[in-house]
């Protein structure tokens, strides 16, 4: 049976249709785009890179105490994921005040390290830690349905790629494992690299903050191609959402006891969604599991 964590209803119904008369389309064609955070694991109570890069900014502040005194040192000090919640909420919502103060804190924060070193620092990351309230590890943290998704499109002749606002190259060294989406196929935000002694430098400038009608341009830029299939969840993603030709789905955050339930970040994405009649995913309706 197609998609077996998908309850059967509308939303299951509305994807295997789309699919089935996509597979006349030439496979050149049939490309399809995700979001990563809250579309394919989660993004509370902050996004998993957050807490990779808050880790780092409180050992920097405990290096250096003048730090501490402010943002995003002192949240990250007194680890205060919300400030960091909130940034981005404020962000989605038109404010970037707070954005730009974290902005300036993560550039720095790797400056200066390999590619292979930086890697390597968040494999050991997902390696320890763990969702700080579902008490699952990260690895664990994506969405079955989602993963199967992915599969059935893959299965139908469909080349997925990860579309995120999340840094390139955070997500680059897990997605083959948590989704099996190899790292060429990862477009996200990222920092500057430079040719240095025969390896390659991070730098603390920033090249795309991969989000918004930022979207679209990166993906005509690495891909080529205008998807048929796009998936989202916030008002990072419309943009994305809007430049599809063909299927458009947003997942709905409304399941408190099994993930979470909230809006926030996603307000204008929804009202379009039932304007431009896209087809919204509901986590507490539309899916019969949430996590393998």
């Amino acid at each position: 049976m197609s998609l077996p964590s998908w309850n059967d209803g509308p939303t299951k119904s509305a994807i295997v249709d789309f699919v089935g008369h996509a597979v006349n389309l030439p496979p050149e064609d049939r490309v399809a785009v995700f979001d990563n955070d809250g579309t394919l694991w989660v993004e509370k109570p902050a996004y998993i890179q957050l807490d990779f890069l808050v880790r780092r900014l409180a050992v920097q502040a405990a290096a250096d105490p003048t730090l501490a005194t402010r943002q995003p040192y002192a949240a990250a000090a007194a680890g205060d994921l919300g400030w960091f919640g909130e940034a981005v909420t404020k962000h989605y919502n038109g404010d970037d005040s707070d954005l730009k103060v974290l902005a300036g804190g993560l550039l720095s924060a790797y400056q200066g390290l390999t590619v292979e070193e930086h890697a390597a620092r968040v494999s050991a990351f997902f390696a320890e830690a763990s969702h700080p309230t579902l008490g699952r590890p990260y690895t664990a943290c994506g969405y079955a349905p989602m993963v199967e998704l992915l599969r059935y499109l893959e299965a139908n002749g469909f080349t997925c790629y990860i579309v995120s606002g999340g840094g390139r190259d955070f997500m680059r060294p897990v997605t083959t494992a948590l989704y099996g989406i190899p790292p060429e196929r990862v477009v996200g935000s990222s920092v500057g690299v430079t040719f240095t002694g025969g390896s390659l430098v991070t730098t603390g400038q920033p090249e795309f903050l991969n989000d918004g009608p930022v979207k679209p341009v990166r993906i005509w830029d690495r891909i080529g191609r205008r998807p048929i299939f796009a998936a989202g969840n916030s008002n990072g993603d419309i943009e994305m959402l809007q430049y599809t030709n063909g299927f458009r789905l947003l997942v709905r955050h409304d399941d408190a006891e099994r993930e979470f339930d909230y809006t926030a970040g996603a307000e204008k994405a929804l009202d379009l969604a039932e304007t431009e009649s896209w087809t919204v995913a509901s986590i507490q309706n539309d899916w019969a599991h949430v996590f393998a």
